[in-house]
């Protein structure tokens, strides 16, 4: 056995580096808003049976034209299949549909319907309003400037 196993296993990480990585690692402390903010709008989306996912998914269908799955995926931070798992509540009530592209009939297409335009209009001041909510929580900094330090990480 190598010397360090043999050692006690809490000097191989010691209580004062999971102190150190609590409070200064980003990605927890992005995980942690990013659950908290998926909650708060989930909650808040419930009465017009959404979720935010399903709400930020149907809002980038909301284009003059029908975008194929990878650029949405791209835009969701998501990979295809789990955007393609993601599309087939909204597609059982009707409020996307999936096409084959007309030039390549093996792309896929996504489409709102004219139910899921309704939808996003009855979700949209809930939205706003939850929004607005967190935009006033973040008096330390301006909304703006953490939506660009995000982008830059993302």
């Amino acid at each position: 056995m190598s010397k360090s196993l043999e050692a006690p296993i809490e000097s191989l990480v010691p209580f004062a580096t999971t102190l150190h990585v609590r409070d200064h690692c980003l990605c927890l402390y992005v995980q942690r808003a990013a659950r908290s903010l998926a909650r708060l709008f989930d909650e808040a989306l419930r009465p017009v049976d959404l979720t935010n996912q399903q709400f930020s998914l149907l809002m980038s269908l909301n284009r003059p034209e029908p975008p194929p799955i990878g650029p949405v995926a791209h835009l969701l931070g998501m990979d295809r299949t789990t955007l393609t798992a993601a599309l087939k509540p909204l597609e059982r009530r009707g409020l996307v549909v999936v096409t084959a592209g007309e030039k390549d009939r093996r792309s896929r297409l996504l489409a709102i319907t004219p139910e899921g335009i309704a939808l996003l209009a009855r979700a949209m001041p809930i939205w706003q309003r939850t929004h607005d909510e967190v935009d006033a929580r973040l008096t330390d900094i301006e909304p703006a400037r953490l939506r660009q330090a995000l982008q830059a990480v993302s």
